[in-house]
């Protein structure tokens, strides 16, 4: 099962819709981040949670039927208000993968590969990148307090996947973290990493928009090129592949029978 907070205003952004209604390449981020989801092949249920104004708008841009269910609930003020309803909406899963709606270029192929994780008996899992820039620890002040050495560092990407239990017992306190990982972590559980990929960024600025409208545009110019390419905007196809010049074949994905999440 997945949640998908999208109840954020995302003021970062610069637009006037909530974010995860901002559309990438003509798509609100929330159906394409909905749809990669659908296409990993190793999903059974979606929930989403949304402002109680947008419940209806959500219901009807999200597929309403399907080997998939999709489902809308009220999220919260906070994310960790909006994970908790969601997690109250699916009592009964036993795997939970979080997945943020603005991560809307996510390729299905690294959900693939966290819920093949979790299926090996892994408790918490997260996609982590390498980080490029030198990083450094700075004071109240703005001065610098320490330069830690960025072999050891990883930018942490969504979907995290969890044991249903542990992240139901990870949301029982008030404690606020950035990530459901920070929260698990806080209970001394492992959280496992398996390699991320560059399109799963997360879209927050003006700048990360244009990104992605721009690889949407490119992706759409692939599909409509008369070579047979497929889009990420079709739901079937990977947004990595396309950018790559290698589609994911229904072949290379697991099947749903033997991959699912189990509810």
């Amino acid at each position: 099962m997945a949640l998908v907070p999208a109840a954020g205003m995302g003021v970062r952004l610069g637009e006037s819709l909530p974010k995860a209604f901002v559309p990438v390449g003509g798509s609100p981020m929330l159906r394409l981040a909905v749809d990669g989801l659908i296409a990993s092949a190793v999903v059974d249920h979606v929930v989403v949670m949304v402002p109680a104004e947008l419940v209806d708008d959500a219901r009807r841009l999200l597929p309403a039927s399907g080997a998939v269910a999709v489902s809308v609930v009220v999220g919260g003020a906070e994310r960790t208000d909006s994970v908790r309803a969601g997690l109250a909406a699916a009592p009964d899963a036993t795997h939970v993968l979080v997945h943020d709606a603005a991560r809307a270029l996510t390729p299905p192929s690294l959900i693939a590969r966290v819920v093949a994780e979790l299926r090996a008996g892994r408790r918490a899992v997260v996609p982590a990148v390498p980080v490029s820039d030198t990083i450094k620890s700075v004071d109240a002040a703005g001065e610098v307090t320490g330069t830690p050495n960025r072999s050891a560092l990883r930018a942490i990407q969504t979907p995290q996947g969890f044991d249903a239990a542990l992240l139901r017992d990870a949301y029982t306190g008030d404690t606020q973290a950035t990530d459901d990982a920070g929260l698990v972590e806080l209970l001394g559980a492992t959280v496992h990493t398996v390699p991320g990929d560059p399109l799963a960024f997360k879209i927050t600025t003006p700048l990360d928009l244009t990104l992605a409208d721009t690889l949407a545009a490119r992706q759409r110019a692939t599909r409509q090129d008369g070579l047979g390419h497929r889009s990420p905007l079709d739901i079937s196809a990977s947004p990595l592949d396309v950018a790559r010049g290698a589609p994911d074949t229904p072949g290379d994905r697991p099947e749903s029978s033997s991959a699912t999440v189990p509810r």
